[in-house]
């Protein structure tokens, strides 16, 4: 990234500001994954540091933070120190992680990527809201630890996760742990990677059935997902398509279907993203993540002008 870059992406989220968005959302990818997408990241914590000192208002978010590749005491420390330094503006949306050769750098094996996750989060809580705290968890240890400064108040966590499939299941399901961990948060953060929105709606039916079952109020927890699109002002849905088709390909890999991706992610006219998101809210939808394709300020003026009303009016 260059100082030019830099300067971009100051200008990108102040001018995000100024138009009013609510959230200033980050990814992470700890390495380049070319199988799998066509573009690269900077490191999450880092960026929302940069983008702290670059505005006054808007929510800075990640979407998401993998918690088995970072100690919980020294991602509670960063933590605390960001919500400390942007005004406690953070909002922590968090996961276990996917990518297989990010694990194998990081000497994490995938098989425990769900029980570091539970054990984080856990520890993250303690750390975050008391002094001289004690755990003897299976993977951290450590006695009458203290973390200053601290926030006045916890930032929110939102936890990622959704369905699987197993060999013994015909359709895809939500493990317990799972279900578990979302509902322990204060919010589930739907991906849309590989996602059709029935999936979606369906995993959320499921999380909301288990938390009425499981004592906690199902409206109590936030429904936030994360959706990536590229907005062309006209009505002719062919040509809106044929222009965001090579956006969706660079970012997202060349070896990608394209029926798979026009399932998943919003494409079309506005009206048919419109379309799609209705249903969503409807379902309870609270926060959309919305992922430009490009970095062209022109992109947050379209969704300013042609979504942003709508999906405020529904």
């Amino acid at each position: 990234m260059s100082r030019e870059d830099s300067h971009a992406l100051r200008t990108y989220a102040r001018r995000a500001e100024d138009l009013g968005f609510d959230a200033l959302w980050v990814v992470e990818h700890l390495l380049v994954a070319p199988e799998i997408y066509g573009t690269s990241w900077l490191d999450p914590l880092q960026v929302l540091a940069f983008l702290s000192a670059c505005t006054e208002r808007v929510r800075l978010g990640t979407a998401i933070l993998v918690l088995p590749f970072r100690h919980p005491v020294v991602l509670a420390k960063e933590v605390a120190s960001l919500s400390v330094l942007s005004g406690e503006r953070l909002v922590v949306g968090v996961g276990p992680g996917w990518y297989e050769k990010e694990f194998a750098a990081v000497g994490v094996p995938m098989t425990e990527r769900g029980r570091r996750t539970d054990e984080a989060l856990r520890v993250l809580r303690l750390l975050l809201t008391g002094p001289q705290v004690s755990f003897d968890g299976e993977f951290v240890h450590f006695e009458d630890v203290t973390i200053e400064p601290r926030p006045s108040s916890i930032p929110k966590f939102w936890v990622a996760g959704g369905s699987s499939t197993d060999p013994s299941q015909r359709t895809p399901a939500m493990h317990q742990a799972v279900l578990r961990r979302i509902v322990a948060a204060d919010g589930w953060l739907a991906g849309s990677s590989g996602r059709h929105p029935a999936e979606v709606l369906r995993d959320w039916d499921t999380i909301r059935r288990f938390a009425g079952s499981n004592g906690r109020d199902p409206d109590s927890l936030i429904f936030a997902q994360t959706q990536f699109l590229h907005i062309v002002d006209t009505a002719d849905r062919a040509r809106a398509i044929e222009e965001q088709v090579p956006e969706f390909l660079r970012v997202m890999g060349a070896h990608r279907d394209l029926a798979e991706l026009q399932a998943c992610y919003l494409f079309g006219t506005v009206d048919d993203m419109l379309e799609r998101l209705r249903v969503l809210k409807q379902a309870g939808l609270r926060h959309l993540v919305l992922t430009p394709l490009t970095s062209d300020v022109n992109q947050l003026e379209l969704i300013k002008r042609h979504l942003a009303p709508e999906l405020r009016a529904l």
